[in-house]
């Protein structure tokens, strides 16, 4: 088979970048296919939307030529803020503080704008070997022993030795690989905007458990605007009817489950929605295929690991790759895409179970569940040896770090 690439990557969100862009550092031949227009996406102005990246993905970000273009965008984490209670009467006594003077790392992690995140992603693939195309889908793909034959919307035939899928949750690469999903909704929708507000963040994140779904607060570079990811039940069509409120309206809605801790606020970006559900991939890999990211594992946001969880699939991803190559074996045969799944499959999906408790332990108005999580709070709030430990874990800083990861090069 006359190859086009080694590799082609369908999906040009944010994990398929990385993934091209770690890949061609190790000398690999890549093709990332994206549906949508890239400078759209890149040029887009201030709406709210950023993520939580933690100190392994930074670490990542920086060898593969992306973080010294965002850095100066990045707001620090510097303290996250746990706490429990209800809509309009604050928080219940028992809360959680971790700050990042417990570890020696420094802040636990970066909040940064898509807009920025996407942007440096397409200036570092044109500085590099990375060939993208834009406007393109991926509509079929045909396996045999030499490698994988990949047909686009247009009609082009692109082969390679190995495809993969980092086109998300409803992804076609895992479908048409006969790879089947598990998964169920949380009868929740996710309401998604920037907030302006009087008073500094001073880098503090805040995480509020609410009977309907939690609220996080999450701090952008400047001190006065922070993203928010509200949570809220379906049920009586609630999140819709919050959706379709005019401005004025919705921050009413808002008002009692923000509070006034940081003064007086006004909306300041777009605002979204998206139903929550968990979605996870039967299998990670198949013959001459892998999946990266929301593709094999769609989590509840209630941590903000879904991009974190994704670049640790990257760095495990490249690692076996490049590995593979340099003993001379076939970077798609099943055995060597085995050692990814191996590597990625337990953690993921225990992490996504995990969120899945968290949300359902907190979502909820029962009063013995309520006392439970409030005395749970205490207990780790009062356990500095158990804060850092959580630190650590959502830093990304446990267990088999990928080199990326861990800033060292493959």
């Amino acid at each position: 088979m006359t190859q086009d690439a080694d590799i082609v990557i369908a999906g040009g969100g944010l994990n398929g970048p990385a993934l091209a862009l770690a890949l061609a550092g190790a000398g690999f031949k890549v093709v990332v296919v994206d549906a949508r227009p890239a400078p759209a996406r890149a040029e887009a102005g201030f709406d709210g939307r950023a993520y939580a990246l933690a100190i392994a993905s930074k670490r990542l970000l920086t060898v593969i030529g992306v973080w010294g273009r965002v850095a100066d965008k990045a707001q620090p984490i510097l303290q996250i803020k746990a706490s429990d209670g209800l809509a309009g009467m604050g928080a219940s006594p028992f809360f959680l503080t971790f700050d990042h003077a417990e570890i020696e790392e420094g802040p636990m992690g970066f909040m940064l704008e898509d807009r920025y995140l996407y942007a440096a992603f397409l200036e570092a693939m044109r500085a590099s070997s990375v060939r993208l195309m834009s406007g393109e889908t991926v509509v079929g793909q045909e396996v045999s022993a030499e490698g994988v034959a990949v047909t686009l919307a247009s009609g082009r035939v692109l082969r390679a030795r190995l495809l993969v899928g980092c086109d998300g949750r409803g992804s076609g690469v895992a479908t048409r690989a006969g790879i089947a999903r598990v998964g169920w909704g949380y009868g929740q929708t996710a309401l998604v905007t920037a907030i302006a507000h009087e008073r500094d963040h001073r880098g503090i994140a805040h995480q509020f458990f609410m009977p309907s779904g939690p609220l996080a607060i999450l701090p952008l570079k400047g001190g006065h605007h922070s993203s928010i990811v509200w949570s809220e039940t379906e049920a009586a069509a609630a999140a819709a009817a919050i959706q379709a409120l005019p401005d004025a309206e919705y921050l009413e809605a808002l008002r009692p489950r923000f509070g006034d801790f940081l003064g007086e606020i006004t909306l300041a970006g777009a605002r979204f929605t998206y139903p929550l559900s968990l979605s996870l991939a039967e299998r990670f890999v198949g013959p001459r295929v892998a999946l990266v990211g929301d593709a094999a594992h769609g989590v509840h946001p209630i941590a903000g690991q879904g991009l974190n969880l994704g670049l640790r699939d990257v760095g495990a991803l490249a690692e076996v790759l490049a590995d593979a190559a340099r003993r001379g074996e076939d970077i798609g045969a099943l055995t060597v895409l085995e050692g990814y799944q191996r590597w990625r499959r337990f953690d993921a999906t225990a992490l996504a179970l995990g969120m899945d408790a968290v949300n359902r332990v907190f979502s909820n108005d029962n009063p013995i569940l309520r006392l439970g999580r409030d005395l749970g709070l205490g207990i780790v709030g009062a356990t500095p040896w158990l804060r850092r430990r959580f630190i650590r874990q959502a830093a990304g800083l446990t267990g088999a770090v990928p080199k990326l990861l861990e800033g060292k090069a493959l």
